[in-house]
């Protein structure tokens, strides 16, 4: 069985248009990528595979787009000035930074680097970005570049109850860019300095977080095996009281089996009512919920949090396989669901001319109009194919001399490598059902 390697993916999505390093002609910045052609469409469509099964799928669960810059006052009310750190220590000759924890307890209690240089002193580091907000530096206001998404859930809070009329329980989704200014950052796109979050705050009545908590670590693990994830390259790590953060009452991470080891891919937390009652005491303004019989309280928070740029790690992981041909060729596939594929099928003339290409042409922008799908008329049909196995699509339908006489095309499995005849005005409804028939 196949197992695909760091330096396989990272190669595949530098060749493929998948993901490049940012500022490459200028030797690129450490830790920052941007997304290349098929991975824009490969990070859309596992975002909205997410907001599918999150939002639209939950009668109870309504989504929010909030800002990037909030007040100040909102990263001393989360804890995020007083407890966002992280311990650093530095190669006293290289000059390479280590965050305290990551290293060996011999190499904490000699001081020694992993190199076998001497470490400075432990100091706290500030994984916030700061920048300032005015007319000029002297006469801005401080401000952070948000280190995550849920703060902009809870400071809306009173605003989504009232204009939505929610009632417990409810949940409230959201996708966006967070920024950590991180001491380490390793494993191509795994760990970053500019992500996107996945992140969903589901709000209850303090005597059920318990039931909801477990809740959602089964429905969170169960849609990862809904993106034909291995039941085997997952796994559950429950924080001890010693791991647990200032605010959490109990958490856990669903982790992947990465080439690198099992890492975290999602974290899911009890939050209490921690978010609340600290933006309520910080802002003066009463956060609290009226339920039934006029109870007032300060409704617990089941929080579930993954990064979308792992989730696209993840399945890259999971997806790419090699296998060896009866003819002795080693073909290289990636078998991403053909829902989250960036391409639903490829249009291939057989050839330029006698008219095929014209005829693909059309098809083409016919299937454009319901799907991303990609045009291909340049070289060798067999290579053609083997373009497209590599960057996932699921169908290849090639237009052939056939197709002139009787009004079928050839249409061409991504992973059995079987073809079939499918007549043209059939071949939307083929293209539709193949991509929604894998995942629920």
């Amino acid at each position: 069985m196949y197992t695909a390697t760091m330096d396989a993916l990272v190669s595949l999505c530098k060749r493929r248009g998948f993901i490049y390093q940012s500022s490459e002609i200028y030797n690129g910045l450490q830790s920052v990528w941007d997304y290349g052609p098929l991975g824009i469409e490969l990070k859309k469509n596992i975002q909205a595979y997410w907001w599918k099964h999150m939002v639209q799928f939950n009668e109870n669960i309504v989504g929010l787009d909030s800002s990037i810059f909030m007040h100040p006052k909102v990263w001393q009310a989360s804890g995020h000035v007083e407890n966002f750190v992280d311990i650093m220590v530095e190669d006293t000759v290289t000059h390479e930074r280590y965050r305290f924890d990551h290293l060996t307890s011999e190499q904490r209690s000699s001081c020694v680097s992993p190199k076998g240089n001497p470490l400075s002193k432990p100091r706290e580091f500030n994984l916030m970005f700061k920048t300032s907000m005015g007319s000029t530096t002297e006469k801005g206001h401080e401000i952070y570049l948000r280190p995550e998404t849920a703060q902009g859930i809870y400071v809306n809070f009173k605003n989504v109850v009232q204009t939505m009329r929610l009632k417990l329980p409810f949940g409230i989704a959201q996708v966006g860019k967070a920024f950590r200014n991180e001491i380490v950052t390793k494993n191509f796109i795994f760990r970053t300095c500019e992500f996107e979050q996945l992140e969903m705050q589901y709000f209850v009545h303090p005597n059920e977080a318990g039931q909801w908590y477990e809740h959602w670590k089964s429905a969170r693990l169960n849609y990862y095996k809904g993106l034909h994830i291995a039941p085997d390259n997952l796994n559950f790590h429950i924080h001890g009281a010693d791991q647990l953060a200032h605010y959490a009452q109990e958490a856990c991470d669903i982790e992947y089996k990465f080439p690198f080891g099992f890492s975290e891919l999602e974290g899911i937390h009890n939050r209490g009512d921690y978010d609340l009652k600290r933006h309520s005491e910080f802002s003066g303004k009463d956060l609290s919920y009226t339920g039934e019989d006029n109870e007032k309280f300060f409704p617990y928070i089941i929080e579930t949090s993954s990064g979308l740029t792992r989730c696209l790690l993840m399945v890259l992981c999971e997806s790419l396989d090699e296998e060896t041909l009866q003819n002795g060729e080693v073909r290289s596939v990636l078998r991403l669901p053909p829902q989250i594929a960036p391409y639903s099928a490829t249009v291939l003339p057989l050839q330029k001319k006698d008219g095929l290409a014209d005829r693909a042409k059309k098809i083409f922008h016919e299937l454009q109009k319901e799907h991303m799908v990609y045009y291909d008329q340049g070289g060798a049909i067999g290579r053609r194919y083997r373009r497209q196995d590599e960057i996932g699509t699921p169908l290849c339908i090639t237009v052939d001399y056939e197709s002139k006489e009787n009004n079928t095309v050839t249409v061409r499995d991504r992973d059995s490598m079987q073809q079939r005849r499918i007549p043209i005005p059939a071949l939307l409804d083929y293209v539709r059902n193949n991509k929604n028939k894998d995942l629920s």
